[in-house]
């Protein structure tokens, strides 16, 4: 590797923005055939590199070089025509148009006349879809596929081209197991044709496993590649937030409450069936399982955004009908939802209006909303939970993953809950934030909250919660303590087995 030119090279890149240096002298490079992790902070400057790189920003300083050919990148269309292909976090599909007009969109096939050759985009895109072992095909809508599958069209884009380096931003976010390992062929594929893969993700899991290189940019500044196989999440994380990081579990030094919350043979249709639980103030209950286990399905009934076919719901021992939202925050139940971008923020909203969304109508001075009243409630839970913005009019997409899901859980923790239900806490944030998050759910329950908490993450469950509720095929297999559960005894319940091995 080390005689080859690198397919792509950044060098001295500089970038600024009023009062912001994003890029600081950012240097790095990927070689042909190898898959180099891009690893950092949210604000480190991973996204603003891609967009140097995509020709969306211009860097103020510094060269970009394609092969040995020093390169400006003058659009996207441009990056892509040189061989930079970018798959995206966050989608950028067009839901009415089919498959293979979104993968090809702005190079549809012609035949004369300029009229589009759809046999021919057909024909090439079922080729590719192919590859990707997918269920739907080239005319099938993209508005009528689930996120996971928009994603896969996503990935496909990067199989329309020759080329040289393809960047992937957290491309697992939204996708299953099963879907993840095609992923991973896919970009063995890539590799074994020279292609450069640069691969941004924030589960340590994932560049241990497909990685060669690791770079780590830290306040816009680049600090340093490690190899792979010579080093461990410790030194990374480190490297990517300057100090070490306690990953260890800490233990339950507050004492648990009375039963806030219980669940008595819940059943939702096919989705879930049977299921019994219960959450008391002052724990972290987590809820772990393979994707289609239930649980979120189970966490939107208890919101009221489904309607259970069977079974109880009771807090504080008595029995409750939930049939709305509205119904679950009047008993005291408020649900940080799984995409906090799509469901639980209004982006282009500032923070002190989204943290103050679901009490507006108790907020009125006459016709008008009391202003006073919400910036002091923004200010309250800013320091409660230090959530780093320079003030409430900041646009909260503009705020880093971390102080996004800060805003949404400081939005329910100012309706005073008695149960806090947080679907993936921690999806699409950075380690450092994550750690911050961790700490704050734990904080929560030490203050007498009853806290549910959903993860698709063993590491992250085993590190919150209390106990843990195992379920598999919409059934709860076990409930473990903190005490007795084990990576192999949690593994063998959401798979369906028994403690013995056997299957249930």
């Amino acid at each position: 590797m080390t005689d080859q030119q690198p397919a792509l090279r950044l060098e001295g890149i500089v970038k600024t923005f009023p009062g912001v240096r994003a890029l600081d002298n950012v240097s790095f490079a990927v070689m042909p055939g190898e898959v180099h992790a891009l690893m950092g902070e949210n604000g480190a400057g991973k996204s603003t590199s891609m967009k140097v790189l995509g020709g969306i920003y211009q860097p103020d300083e510094g060269t970009i070089y394609v092969g040995e050919k020093p390169t400006v990148m003058h659009s996207p269309l441009d990056a892509k025509a040189k061989g930079i292909v970018f798959i995206h976090q966050e989608l950028s599909l067009a839901e009415e148009l089919s498959v293979a007009e979104n993968i090809y969109l702005g190079e549809l096939p012609k035949k004369r006349f300029g009229l589009v050759d759809w046999d021919t985009l057909y024909a090439r895109t079922d080729k590719i879809l192919e590859k990707l072992k997918v269920s739907f095909n080239a005319k099938t809508r993209v508005g009528d596929l689930s996120i996971a599958n928009q994603q896969m069209v996503e990935i496909a884009r990067a199989l329309t081209v020759d080329a040289k380096a393809v960047f992937f931003d957290e491309p697992t976010a939204s996708l299953t197991d099963a879907e993840k390992v095609v992923l991973f062929e896919v970009i063995a594929d890539l590799q074994k044709q020279g292609v450069g893969i640069v691969y941004i993700s924030h589960r340590m899991e994932e560049i241990f496993k497909i990685t060669d290189r690791i770079s780590v940019l830290r306040d816009g500044q680049y600090r340093g590649t490690l190899n792979t196989r010579e080093t461990n999440e410790e030194e990374v994380t480190q490297l990517m937030i300057g100090r070490k990081l306690d990953l260890s579990r800490s233990a339950l030094t507050h004492e648990v409450g009375d039963v806030a919350l219980e669940v008595r043979g819940l059943s939702c249709g096919d989705l879930y069936r049977d299921v019994d639980f219960e959450v008391r103030r002052g724990e972290v209950l987590g809820f772990y399982g393979l994707v289609g286990a239930g649980r979120t399905e189970i966490a939107e009934t208890l919101f009221g955004l489904r309607d259970p076919s069977a079974g109880k719901i009771l807090m504080d021992g008595q029995e409750v009908r939930i049939h709305s939202p509205a119904d679950a925050i009047a008993r005291g139940i408020s649900l940080v939802p799984e995409d906090r971008k799509g469901q639980g923020l209004v982006l282009g909203m500032n923070c002190r209006d989204n943290m103050t969304l679901p009490q507006v109508d108790d907020l009125k001075a006459g016709p008008f909303v009391a202003e006073g009243a919400e910036v002091s409630i923004f200010d309250q839970y800013r320091d409660k939970l230090d959530i780093r913005t320079p003030g409430w009019k900041q646009t909260v997409g503009n705020l880093s993953g971390g102080n996004q899901q800060k805003i949404v859980i400081g939005k329910w923790l100012s309706m005073h809950p008695s149960v806090l239900i947080v679907d993936e806490p921690t999806r699409g944030i950075d380690v450092g934030s994550k750690s911050e998050i961790h700490n704050l759910l734990r904080e929560l329950a030490s203050q007498g909250y009853a806290v549910i908490v959903i993860s698709s993450e063993m590491p992250e469950v085993l590190h919150v919660a209390d106990r843990i509720v195992a379920m598999f095929n919409g059934r709860v297999m076990r409930t473990f303590t903190s005490e007795e559960v084990t990576e192999d005894n949690l593994i063998q319940a959401i798979s369906g087995l028994s403690g013995d091995g056997q299957a249930a």
